[in-house]
């Protein structure tokens, strides 16, 4: 039995949407708290698997890198076998056993072309319980999950919580590589990205006033994204639909734009393939799926869905496992996928492709001369 948040539960997540760092003393003035009423709250929530914090690089903080749709079918009775062991892989960012024309839609992330070559493969390819499997590359990322937020703050609220002014970013969002001494401190932030400057420090060898620094401007240049998740039975948003829709390739950007302004949307992608948009939307129960898709299509005339699938279970979300109704369950730390394995396949098939095959002897023109 999934149990039920109140509306403090509900203010507390949305505040953490909002500042996810920010100090307990901070958020309890914003919501009229104590401090240590909101971080007893927030122990509750997050020991129960309700409600959760990541960080990650920005996928542009991490370039070149590659984000890739994988459709997977699976042979009968090998879905969870064969989704336990794609989970486990660091890379993968999102896992979902979903209805329709395929049985686990992956969301992952790649060094470059050829890494997602090896990996759908030798490593999707090679497994046992893998059907087939399609692949798409987003060309380019308009909307995330990171920015949807449960909305329950006032306008002053938002404002105590986000504190004085930050200067404008010097450089694009996401712009400017990480580098290993950056990506150093996010991995070990990532396992817990409310730890105190002062832990942090303790951890990494650095000191509190350079932790500071540094994740001032990692967050000022937006090379970093933070998620305050709440599982999906309990926030309200229960459904989640994907839809694989196609536009006028002139009129895509402009399109996307203005989708992803719906409160409903969580992604969306441009694609590579035929269908040139991908969106994934939260809903508030199965009967909203079509009519959201009849208000998509008649405000958006443009737009054409081709196709769509309902996710049965969220199996992992932001790099994070999660039950089937959504709660936490673990997180596994993303970073680049270790395709050694992979890759001495790909040698040894290059190895074969460069040797020349043996020309069968000709017997000459059929019927003679």
């Amino acid at each position: 039995m999934l149990g039920l948040l109140d509306e403090l539960d509900y203010l507390l997540v949305t505040a953490l949407q909002v500042a996810p760092r920010a100090d307990w003393q901070t958020v309890g003035e914003a919501l009229g708290l104590d401090a240590s009423t909101v971080a007893r709250r927030w122990a509750r929530l997050t020991r129960e698997g309700h409600a959760w914090i990541s960080v990650h690089p920005a996928v542009r903080a991490r370039a070149p890198a590659v984000v890739a749709f994988v459709e997977v079918d699976c042979v009968a009775g090998r879905l969870h076998e064969v989704a336990a062991e794609i989970a486990e892989d660091p890379h993968v960012f999102n896992l979902e056993h979903v209805s329709g024309g395929r049985d686990l839609l992956v969301t992952a992330v790649f060094a470059d072309q050829a890494e997602l070559a090896r990996y759908v493969g030798f490593r999707l390819g090679a497994l046992d319980g893998v059907a087939a499997s399609r692949t798409q590359v987003a060309t380019t990322l308009h909307a995330e999950g990171s920015r949807w937020r449960l909305d329950r703050l006032t306008e002053e609220q938002r404002r105590r919580l986000a504190g004085p002014d930050r200067p404008a970013p010097s450089r694009p969002a996401g712009g400017r590589l990480l580098e290993g001494r950056d990506l150093d401190l996010v991995r070990v932030l990532s396992e817990d990205p409310r730890q105190s400057a002062a832990r942090l420090a303790e951890r990494t060898g650095l000191s509190p006033t350079t932790v500071r620094r540094r994740l001032d401007r990692l967050e000022a240049e937006h090379a970093l994204v933070y998620r305050c998740e709440v599982a999906r039975a309990l926030s309200g948003w229960p459904v989640s639909v994907s839809l694989w829709a196609a536009v006028p390739q002139s009129r895509a950007p402009r399109l996307a734009e203005r989708i992803s302004a719906l409160r409903e949307i969580r992604l969306c992608a441009s694609l590579s393939g035929p269908y040139n948009l991908l969106l994934a939307a939260w809903l508030r129960s199965v009967d909203d799926i079509a009519p959201f898709e009849s208000r998509l299509t008649e405000r958006f005339p443009e737009l054409a869905v081709a196709d769509r699938a309902l996710t049965l279970w969220p199996m992992k979300l932001g790099g994070h496992l999660l039950d089937p109704r959504g709660r936490h369950l673990r997180a596994v730390p993303l970073g680049q996928w270790s395709d050694a394995g992979s890759a001495a396949a790909e040698a040894a098939l290059l190895d074969r492709l460069r040797t020349p095959r043996t020309a069968a002897p000709s017997a000459g023109p059929a019927g003679g001369g």
